[in-house]
C-alpha cells in the first residue's frame, strides 16, 4: 500500500511597515537636547515593540528652526529616504515639531503621500493615511504657524527696542567698511571706490556707464560678482557713506518672507553712528541730481497711480523673491487674456525665474477655497475661533501676570537700595549703577507688557477677521463666480509658489492651498 506524506507549507513572510521618526529641537541648550534624546528613546523603543514594524531609523534636527524645511538637513534626508523606497510611515511628536510653515507643512505631507508614505502625528491624534480632508491639518498647521509667529515677534520687539535706543549692533558692513567686532571701519581701497562713483555721478555719468567701467576694470562688488546699475544705484542711496544708519529697512512678515519697509513698519535714523566715506553735501547733490533725473524719465518712486486698479493689485506675492506681482495682457493664437507677473522676473529673468499666472486662474482658484470654506465652515472655521479666543488670551494672560510680579520685586529691590543708602551702608557711586541696572531692568518689563498687549491687540483683530468669515460662510450659498468685494473683504495677500500652487493668506489668520491649471 502506497504511503502519502503530507508536507506542511512553508509560512508565509508577513510585510513589515518600515516606520521611521522624526525629531527637531529649536535651539542648542542643554535642556532642550536632554528633550531630543528623550524623544529619539522613546521613538526607537516604541517602533521597535511593534511586531508588524521594521525599525526605519530616527532623523532629527539639533537647533534647527521649523519655520522653513530648506535649512533642516536630517528632514530632506528622511524625505530622500521615503523617494528611496525606504520608508513606508513616519512619526512624529506634534504638528509644530514636524513644521511650524503652513506652506512647508501641506507641501511635505502632500509630497510623501504621493509616495505612498503616511505621517502620524501623536500630540494631535492624525495620521495622513486616513484624512478625509486636508482642511483640518491646515487649520491646525496654521496654528502652530501663528505659535511661531507669536515667538518671532518677541525677538522682533527686543530687536525694536535696540533699535529705538541706539543699542543695535550693525554687524554687516556694507561694500567700504569692515566690522571689527564692535564698531564698523572704513576699509580704505573699497572706500576709494566708493567715493569714485558719487564723483561720477556728480560729473554726469549714468549708473549703467559707472557699472561697466569698474567691471571692465575687474573690480570686484560686495559679493565677488559683477556690477549692476542697480548696485550703484543702491550705494548712491545709502545714508551710511554719510556716518548715518536707518534701522529696519526690511522686515519679516508672518510667513518668513523678508520684504523692503515701505511704511509697514516704524523706522529708526541715528546719526554719526560711524565715520563717514562722504561729505553730507555731497550726498545731498548727489540725491538732489537723481531725483531730477527720475523725474524728467517720469519715474516716480514708489509710485502708486496704477497700484490699486484691480483686486488683485498689490496682493499678489511672490514665493521665490518676494516681489509683487503686475497685471500684464498676454496675446494668445486664440485670444487676448489677462495674467499677473513678478516684478523681478519681468526686469531680470535671471534673478526671478516665476512664471506668470492667468487672471481667470486665480479668480476661480479664490471662487473654490471659498466654497470649502462655505461647505466645511463647522469643522474648520468654529474651531479655529474657540482656539485662538482661548489659547492666546489665556496665555498672554500669564505671562503678563509674571512680568507685573517681576515689576514688583524690582521695586521692592529699588526701595531697598534707597535705604540702604540712606542708612550709610552703600555709597553714592554703586546706589547710582546699581539703581540704573534696576530701572533699565524695569523699562524692560514695561516693555514686553506692552509688546504682549500689541499682541494680544493682533488676536482680536484675528477673531474678528474670524467671526466676520463665519457669519459670511454660515448664511452663503455656493459662490458662482469671482467677487471682487468678496476677495478684498477676506484676503490678505496671495503667496504664489509655482504657476500650479498658490496660497490665501487669510486675514482671519487661516493661510489655505489651492492648486490652479497653467
Amino acid at each position: 500500500m502506497k504511503r502519502v506524506t503530507k508536507i506542511a507549507a512553508a509560512p508565509t513572510a508577513v510585510s513589515k511597515l518600515r516606520v521611521a521618526a522624526y525629531c527637531r529641537v529649536s535651539t542648542n541648550n542643554d535642556a532642550q537636547l536632554e528633550s531630543l534624546d528623550t524623544q529619539k528613546n522613546h521613538y526607537e523603543r516604541y517602533i521597535s515593540a511593534r511586531v508588524d514594524w521594521e525599525f526605519a531609523g530616527i532623523y532629527y534636527d539639533e537647533g534647527i528652526s521649523g519655520t522653513k524645511k530648506e535649512k533642516r538637513m536630517e528632514l530632506l534626508r528622511m524625505i530622500a529616504d521615503c523617494k528611496a523606497k525606504k520608508i513606508d510611515h513616519v512619526i512624529t511628536k506634534s504638528i509644530s515639531r514636524f513644521s511650524r510653515n503652513t506652506a512647508d507643512c501641506l507641501e511635505i505631507i502632500r509630497k510623501l503621500l504621493r509616495l505612498n508614505v503616511t505621517v502620524f502625528f501623536e500630540k494631535e491624534n492624525i495620521d495622513t493615511g486616513s484624512m478625509e480632508s486636508e482642511v483640518l491639518l491646515s487649520v491646525l498647521s496654521s496654528m502652530s504657524q501663528s505659535e511661531s509667529a507669536s515667538i518671532s515677534d518677541n525677538v522682533k520687539w527686543s530687536i525694536k527696542r535696540r533699535f529705538q535706543n541706539g543699542t543695535f549692533k550693525l554687524i554687516y558692513p556694507p561694500y567700504g567698511y569692515l566690522w571689527d567686532g564692535n564698531n564698523l571701519v572704513i576699509e580704505p581701497k573699497q572706500a576709494e571706490i566708493i567715493k569714485h562713483i558719487f564723483s561720477d555721478v556728480l560729473s554726469g555719468k549714468g549708473v549703467e556707464t559707472i557699472a561697466k567701467e569698474l567691471n571692465a576694470q575687474n573690480i570686484p562688488s560686495k559679493k565677488g560678482g559683477r556690477w549692476t546699475p542697480t548696485t550703484i544705484r543702491g550705494i548712491l542711496s545709502n545714508e551710511k557713506y554719510v556716518g548715518d544708519v536707518i534701522f529696519q529697512k526690511t522686515y519679516t512678515d508672518e510667513r518668513f518672507v523678508r520684504h523692503r519697509n515701505t511704511g509697514q513698519q516704524d523706522m529708526y535714523m541715528v546719526t554719526e553712528h560711524h565715520p563717514a566715506i562722504i561729505s553730507r553735501e555731497d550726498f545731498e547733490a548727489v540725491q538732489c541730481l537723481t531725483a531730477q533725473r527720475s523725474k524728467e524719465k517720469g519715474i516716480g518712486k514708489g509710485g502708486s497711480k496704477y497700484q490699486k486698479r484691480y483686486a488683485f493689485s498689490g496682493k499678489i506675492i511672490c514665493g521665490e523673491c518676494g516681489d509683487t506681482f503686475k497685471r500684464r495682457i498676454h496675446s494668445g493664437s486664440y485670444e487676448n487674456y489677462a495674467a499677473w507677473c513678478c516684478n523681478t522676473h519681468l526686469s531680470d529673468k535671471a534673478s526671478c525665474s516665476m512664471k506668470y499666472i492667468r487672471d481667470d486662474a486665480l479668480q476661480m482658484a479664490f471662487v473654490t477655497m471659498l466654497n470649502k470654506l462655505i461647505y466645511s465652515h463647522k469643522l474648520v472655521l468654529k474651531p479655529y475661533q474657540r482656539t485662538i479666543a482661548n489659547n492666546s488670551k489665556d496665555k498672554a494672560l500669564g505671562q503678563i501676570q509674571r512680568l507685573e510680579r517681576l515689576l514688583e520685586q524690582n521695586l521692592e529691590q529699588r526701595e531697598t537700595l534707597t535705604k540702604l543708602t540712606t542708612q550709610g551702608y552703600i555709597d553714592q557711586v554703586l546706589y547710582n549703577r546699581e539703581n540704573n541696572a534696576l530701572l533699565a531692568q524695569a523699562d524692560e518689563y514695561r516693555a514686553n507688557i506692552e509688546a504682549i498687549n500689541t499682541n494680544m491687540t493682533g488676536d482680536v483683530s484675528k477673531l474678528s477677521e474670524t467671526a466676520k468669515l463665519l457669519r459670511f460662510a454660515e448664511q452663503s450659498d455656493m459662490l458662482q463666480s469671482f467677487d471682487e468685494t468678496l476677495f478684498t473683504s477676506f484676503v490678505d495677500h496671495i503667496q504664489v509658489f509655482n504657476r500650479s500652487e498658490i496660497w490665501f493668506v487669510l486675514k482671519c489668520g487661516l493661510t489655505l492651498k489651492e492648486r490652479i491649471g497653467e
